[in-house]
């Protein structure tokens, strides 16, 4: 049965809000319960120690503020708060899309045959293990891509002035790209579609992705609601690839 029968992209913040429905599908549940539970493990106790650290490290990025700034130390304190939780939260982010993207990817492939009307396939253990390798091969890929951006954008935080105000600001537009990246990444990589060919397709559709983006970014800085973020996101770019590219795309390994 076809569940997803739209013709045109919807908003980035359409997929979001449709991820959520999609991860309680009758049949799509029991490929959630994996990705779930490494997100809320290592999430879960990654902003746990996060929070009891801030108190030593929030004076840390305000002694960068130069003194004729001082003034707006009331309006740069939220600031330096809000750029270390999305620091923080990409960076663990991106650790458990790592562990978890064996079956991130086997949840993309599972919900597209159902979104699309398509027999599933017969995906087990040994199915996931044999592409493994494959998948570990374009999670590096997407780190070779982002370091050295990061690195520069890190950098930024350093300079007077600058660090406090347009920093926190291009780092979030930044991890908003980066995260559309991550997870519409699954369904590309599941019809081995190259990393390079899979990034100029994001560009054509650049504000659909950044509303994406931007939506799972901001809920990763949320307590409580950023342990569920991983499979939602999966499922919410695995509908927008169906709607968007996987008529140009798409091949069945």
């Amino acid at each position: 049965m076809v569940l997803h029968t739209a013709n045109a992209p919807r908003s980035g913040f359409h997929y979001f809000a449709q991820g959520w429905k999609l991860v309680t599908l009758p049949g799509i549940r029991r490929f959630v319960i994996l990705p779930l539970i490494l997100n809320v493990l290592l999430m879960g106790g990654a902003f746990w120690w996060l929070f009891t650290r801030l108190d030593a490290w929030i004076p840390a990025v305000m002694s960068y503020v130069p003194s004729w700034l001082q003034w707006l130390s009331y309006l740069l304190w939220p600031v330096a708060v809000i750029s270390i939780v999305l620091v923080f939260g990409y960076f663990f982010s991106t650790i458990a899309n790592w562990i978890a993207a064996p079956f991130n990817g086997l949840l993309a492939e599972q919900l597209e045959a159902r979104l699309t009307g398509a027999t599933p396939p017969d995906t087990g253990i040994l199915g996931i293990m044999k592409d493994v390798p494959r998948i570990m091969k374009r999670e590096w890929q997407k780190l070779a891509w982002y370091l050295p951006r990061a690195a520069v954008l890190l950098l930024l935080y350093f300079i007077p002035g600058i660090g406090q105000t347009l920093a926190p600001v291009l780092w979030f537009l930044f991890s908003a790209w980066m995260l559309a990246i991550q997870y519409c990444d699954y369904p590309f990589d599941n019809h081995k579609v190259p990393f390079r060919e899979m990034r100029q397709a994001l560009r054509t559709r650049k504000t659909l992705n950044m509303q994406f983006g931007t939506v799972v970014s901001l809920f990763t800085m949320i307590p409580f609601l950023n342990l569920f973020i991983m499979p939602v996101a999966v499922c919410g770019a695995t509908a927008m690839w169906v709607d968007t590219w996987r008529a140009r795309h798409a091949q069945w390994k």
